[in-house]
Parts: structure tokens; sequence; C-alpha cells
């Protein structure tokens, strides 16, 4: 075009840059030319040009160089800086924006909804929903309701997800791979694995993530054969298994005890039959499974054919198995290791001093508790959620600060109280 010396129009360098997503300088040569012709104003230029610096490595500070310079900023303008803010896990900065917004439109909250459900503000993702809900000319598009739904899944809120669900039925929203895959791991992930399974079977569209959904989901409520079954499903079906698939097969197997498939999947089928490689994740959750078995000269046997170093979960794994088997020596190698990986780990002092009080070993047990005292290590408080008319409680241990406090201690108190009573009659009726 240029060799024919046919002049480029506003339409020409959008499209020129979209080609360029692979070769930043080509871009920059064709912004540069964009000015040179007189449309470096144009909005349509702009915001293309805004577009790609907002993806490309490193070059977000000249898209946000640009919308600054923009006169009359458009819907896409900020919809395009927003998605960069995102990418730079600049949430709160994104936040600002979008509060600053004269106009937003599906793609506005869409966005801004996705970025909270990928950087784990699951709260803020459910809220951000409620709102554009509540806005009589918009609809959350599908993308908005899967963020929504994955917010759902990790906070255990299964009132909000069965609203979520019962929108999309009440407004004939399709149904794809994305939304069965959504529903599915939202209902599993909330203990609902019977509708589950449900949306499963009756999914049109059934792609890789939709398989792993169910799996892992069966496998994290214990229903490891369940799992197991829909893996030789998949296979049959000619879908080809990956990484989670695995880890989800190797994680049911673990809670279930069923060592002789973990074995034969992993050290067996996995590399030679599948072609997915073994990663830390696999090599932990079978530590795992052979440390609940006592076999820790296995394990040991396999971190010295790892391709890699083991990591915490890995060495956990060995230690939990020496705990089990009562092997002091081999428990303190895998302890030296933990503690070389996350000096701030308050579960391997724990563990060591069980295993040396039950060797009978106190002094060892004194110098573990001295050495705590000295480290400054992390204690994982426990924690609790329960949703009751829509609304998710957190409880964690020792807390004071929810509201209704003193009426939780005062039930607390009188089921102890009970149980206590209960007792003493027992122990009376008994002599």
């Amino acid at each position: 075009m240029r060799r024919s010396s046919i002049p480029p129009d506003s339409h020409t360098f959008p499209f020129a840059l979209k080609a360029c997503t692979t070769s930043p300088a080509l871009a920059r040569s064709l912004h540069s030319q964009s000015l040179a012709f007189g449309f470096g104003d144009h909005i349509f230029v702009r915001n293309t040009l805004i577009h790609f610096y907002s993806n490309s490595p490193n070059s977000f500070p000249d898209a946000r160089r640009l919308f600054d310079e923009t006169r009359q900023p458009d819907v896409v303008s900020y919809n395009s800086l927003l998605r960069g803010f995102i990418k730079a896990g600049e949430i709160r900065a994104a936040r600002h924006l979008f509060d600053q917004m004269p106009i937003k439109d599906t793609v506005s909250w869409g966005t801004l909804l996705s970025g909270y459900s990928q950087m784990n503000h699951w709260k803020q993702a459910i809220e951000l929903l409620h709102d554009m809900l509540s806005l009589p000319t918009l609809k959350p598009d599908n993308v908005a309701l899967v963020s929504a739904l994955s917010a759902c899944a990790q906070l255990g809120a299964l009132q909000k997800g069965e609203f979520i669900h019962n929108y999309v039925k009440l407004n004939g929203i399709r149904i794809d791979s994305f939304m069965s895959t959504a529903l599915v791991d939202m209902y599993s992930k909330c203990g609902r694995v019977d509708i589950a399974m449900e949306i499963f079977e009756a999914a049109q569209h059934k792609n890789l993530f939709t398989w792993n959904a169910i799996i892992v989901g069966l496998a994290m409520n214990g229903h490891a054969e369940l799992s197991l079954k829909y893996f030789t499903r998949m296979n049959e079906l000619g879908v080809q298994p990956d990484a989670v698939t695995f880890l989800g097969v190797l994680l049911g197997c673990s809670h279930s005890g069923f060592l002789v498939k973990a074995r034969e999947l992993f050290f067996h089928e996995m590399e030679t039959v599948y072609g997915v490689h073994r990663e830390l994740k696999h090599y932990g959750c079978m530590a795992d499974l052979l440390g609940r078995a006592g076999l820790t000269e296995e394990i040991v046997e396999m971190i010295e054919g790892m391709p890699m170093e083991g990591d915490v979960f890995v060495w956990s794994g060995l230690l939990n198995g020496c705990r089990i088997r009562g092997n002091v020596e081999l428990a303190e190698v895998a302890a030296k290791h933990i503690m070389e990986l996350d000096p701030k780990d308050g579960g391997v002092y724990s563990i060591m001093i069980a295993i040396y009080a039950n060797a009978k070993r106190w002094e060892d047990v004194a110098n573990v508790r001295r050495l705590m005292n000295v480290v400054t290590i992390n204690k994982n408080a426990g924690c609790s959620t329960i949703e009751i008319g829509g609304t998710t409680h957190e409880f964690i241990a020792g807390d004071t600060l929810h509201p209704q406090v003193d009426d939780i201690y005062l039930v607390l108190d009188g089921i102890g109280r009970q149980k206590f009573q209960c007792n003493g009659n027992a122990s009376s009726d008994s002599f």
C-alpha cells in the first residue's frame, strides 16, 4: 500500500496495529507513522494504541500516557486502560478508574469483575455483580457471570451461586462450556456434588476444563471411585487429560487410600501412556499418599529419582510418614529440608515435638521448643465459614470481631454445659 503511494486513513492503522501483537517494534513504527499522517488524535487509532500498549509487556506506562493525553476518551478508551490495570495487577487503580468512568457498558463491569476474581478478591466480585444486577439498563454477560460463579466457589457461597444459576435459567442465557464448567466447579466446592454431576451430564459442550472440574470436585469431596470412573469415561471419549486431571485423580486416591491405583497411574501411565509430565504438585500428592501408608522408603526412592528438588509438600509427606512409622532419624532429614525451604512453617516444629516425645527423647523436645521461641514462625489460625440467609460469615480461632460474638459464645457455653452434664450422667449410669 505504501509502495503504491496509497495514503492510509483512520481505518488503516487500527487494522495494522492489531496484526502487531508479537512485534512491539513494528507497532511503535506504525504509531509514529500515524502521527506523521495526522491520525494521532483520531479516537479509533488512539484506542487501538491504548489497547496494544496495555497488553504489551513493559509498555503499560505508554498506554496510561496516551489515555491521559486523550481529550475526550470514550468507553472503549476506558475499557482498554481498565484491562491494562488488571493485567498489571493494579486492582485498586482499576477500581478507581472504573468509579470515574462517565459511562460504563457490559464490558466495563465484566472486566473489573473478572479482575476481582482473578486476584482472589472474591467478596468484591460478588458485590460488584450485585451492583450490576441492580441497574435496569445493563445485564451481565457470560464473562461476568462465570467470574462471579468462580468467586462463589472459592467462598463456598452456595446460596449466591444458586442465585446466579437461577438468573441464568430465568434469562435464557446460553450455557456454554465455560458456564457449565463454572457451575460444576461451584457446586462441587460448595459440597453439592449431586447437582454438579447433573449439570455435567446435561452439558452439551464439555471440554477438558469441564472434565477436570467434575474429576477434581468429586475427589475433593471424597468420591474417589466416581472420580476414577469419570477419568475412565474421559479417556474412552478421546479427551486428552492434562496435569490438572492427574492432580485431581491422585488427590482422590490420596483421600481414599487407593494406593495401588495411584502407583499405577503415577509411576507407569502418566508419562508413558498419556504423555503428561510429572510436576512438583504431583510428587507432593504422591508423597502424601505414601506417607499416609507409612511407606517412607518408597518416598525416599521417589525423591531420589525426581528430576527436580523436592518442595515443602514432598518433604512434608515424608515427615508425616516418619511420624506414623516412628522413624526419628529420617524425620530429622525431612524436617531439615522443610525448615530450609520455609523456616517460618510452624507445623514442622509441632510434628517433630510429637515424634521426639513418642521416642521419649525429652531433651530434643526441649531443644525444638527453644528453637520455636527463637525463630519467628507462622501459625495458621483455624478458620471456618458458614452461609446464612445469603450472607457468608467467617470465623477465626480466638476471634472476637463478629458483631454477634456475645450471642455466639452464649450458645457455645450452653452446648458445653449440656455436653458436660450428659457426660456426667453417663458416668453415673456406668457405676
